[in-house]
């Protein structure tokens, strides 16, 4: 049987009833959307230290640029589309009017890697500012909660959010994907992985099991995603927490366990400093939902006042949200169409698999397996676990691989061409030959051409990703929009900031009240 051969048993049966099940229109109305984060550095590759430039508006209210955890992360936004070539359209657009803000703010360029480049001291890297609104205060107060909570280190690891929803799905079957995405992210970690090293200041005075590649690089030799391996998105507090996927009861109900759980050491930190200045949130063994890391969440846009988990409570899941897809350096803007269709296929894939509920042993079984492939996953022989026992991973990817074709060839169908199908052979070739993978490229290239330095390799890729978005045309119909966008959030801004009412404390316990994770408490704005 060949890697794309799918067998024929009764569990492919039942899932290729599931697939005819499917309506052409159903597939048409596929959506995804893209969340890309990225950290400005200086032409030296260090970070860049100046206030996000004023001609991206604000990030408090700006609908598709803003920031993330550092006033030097830049997180762009697109919206949901039909296709992937729209999505990565406006993606490159919004990079292209950033450029142009760059630009205004010095010789700036945003860093193509996942991993950051070179960092000052923990405590120089700056945390995000949204302005005076007390949900602006309470976002930046927020940040200020994980650089105690992590170091602000890690929180300046980028990567790409893929928000992707499919008509008629209810939130019991996006559960259930959610269990089958977990079960299976390893393929993606592999395949897609391209952050196998990174700058020696990222890891200074921290515990690691990398290696030394050059005085001023860290790496692992078969590693895929440092990212998504232990020094990235890691902690011992969230590692006592059991969040379960099998229903969307069970999973809102150990969120707010985590919200509502007082946890010593953030007790230790308090809320306030001697000085009188905010820490942190909460004390909380979560200060707010988006706290909690994983490879994948259930989301449901929110309204004006209202919690996350709320939402998800009162009116279900309408999309799901993938975290663990790094930047590829070699891409212009990180992605690219043949990428993201593969993921459209494994996330179909997730939704028609039988999917039963996990249980504590799994949920210890697939960490395992998102550590071993992170940091070991092109490694010949390779083992993961599965069930109790372990199975290769080239051998249980090439299963998947297998379950995926019929899907491929389903949408192809819908949407005419093979570009499905390619999308699958190319992950074919990816799981036969390692070296063709974005982990392993990244090593090759800077072994040949930067002397084994991962921030050498970077600045050069950065610098030619800025030439080229700058060398692209942008319409002066296309700026007008992003300039009008940008003016309209500052406005918007100033009208959140002068409609505030409640002190800054008397909102800060309003928010983070066990009650509005149930009850909407409409002064609130969402952090």
């Amino acid at each position: 049987m060949t890697q794309l051969q799918a067998p024929a048993n009764a569990i492919f049966q039942n899932r290729l009833s599931r697939l005819k099940a499917l309506t052409p229109r159903q597939l048409k109305g596929m959506r995804r959307g893209i969340e890309k984060e990225s950290l400005r550095a200086q032409p030296s590759g260090a970070l860049a230290l100046t206030p996000h430039p004023a001609a991206l508006g604000s990030a408090l209210t700006h609908p598709s640029i803003t920031t993330d955890f550092s006033e030097s992360q830049v997180e762009l936004v697109t919206s949901a589309h039909l296709s992937p070539e729209a999505a990565l359209a406006e993606l490159t657009q919004l990079h292209q009017f950033t450029y142009r803000a760059l630009k205004e703010n010095g010789d700036e360029m945003l860093w193509v890697s996942s991993m950051p480049c070179g960092l000052p001291t923990d405590e120089t890297i700056p945390i995000a500012r949204f302005g005076s609104s007390n949900v602006g205060r309470a976002k930046s107060v927020y940040r200020m909660g994980l650089s105690h909570r992590y170091g602000r280190r890690m929180q300046t690891i980028s990567g790409i959010h893929y928000n992707w929803s499919l008509p008629g799905v209810t939130s019991e079957q996006y559960f259930a994907l959610i269990r089958n995405f977990r079960r299976q992210a390893f393929l993606l970690l592999y395949l897609f992985g391209a952050s196998p090293a990174v700058c020696s200041t990222f890891v200074a005075g921290r515990q690691h099991e990398l290696q030394k590649l050059t005085d001023n690089t860290m790496y692992m030799p078969h590693g895929t995603s440092l990212r998504m391996g232990r020094l990235g998105y890691q902690s011992d507090a969230q590692a006592s927490l059991a969040v379960s996927y099998n229903s969307l009861e069970g999973y809102a109900a150990s969120l707010q366990d985590a919200l509502s759980r007082p946890y010593p050491a953030y007790e230790a930190v308090g809320i306030r400093n001697p000085g009188g200045d905010y820490n942190q949130l909460a004390t909380t063994l979560l200060q707010i939902e988006n706290e909690f890391y994983g490879t994948i969440r259930p989301k449901r846009v929110i309204r004006q006042g209202e919690r996350p988990l709320h939402a998800l409570r009162e009116r279900g899941v309408e999309y799901i949200e993938v975290r663990l897809m790094d930047l590829d350096p070699f891409e212009t803007v990180g992605i690219n169409a043949q990428t993201m269709r593969f993921i459209d296929v494994f996330l179909l894939h997730c939704l028609l698999s039988d999917s039963p509920p996990d249980t504590p042993a799994e949920i210890n079984e697939l960490k395992h397996n998102q550590h071993q492939t992170a940091a070991r996953g092109r490694e010949p022989g390779v083992m993961l676990k599965r069930q109790g026992g372990e199975v290769a991973l080239v051998e249980w990817g090439g299963e998947v691989l297998a379950q995926c074709a019929p899907i491929a060839a389903a949408l192809d169908a819908v949407h005419g061409g093979t570009q499905y199908r390619d999308a699958l052979a190319a992950a074919a070739t990816g799981l036969a030959d390692a070296d063709t993978l974005p982990s392993a490229r990244v090593l090759a290239t800077m072994e040949r051409d930067f002397d084994n330095s991962f921030v050498r390799f970077v600045r050069a890729q950065s610098l030619k990703t800025r030439d080229a978005l700058q060398g692209l045309p942008l319409t002066d119909e296309q700026l007008a929009r992003f300039t009008a966008l940008s003016e309209q959030s500052v406005e918007e801004r100033k009208k959140i900031e002068a409609a505030d009412s409640l002190p800054f404390e008397e909102y800060r316990q309003h928010y983070v009240s066990p009650e509005c994770l149930e009850v909407r408490v409409p002064e609130v704005a969402h952090v």
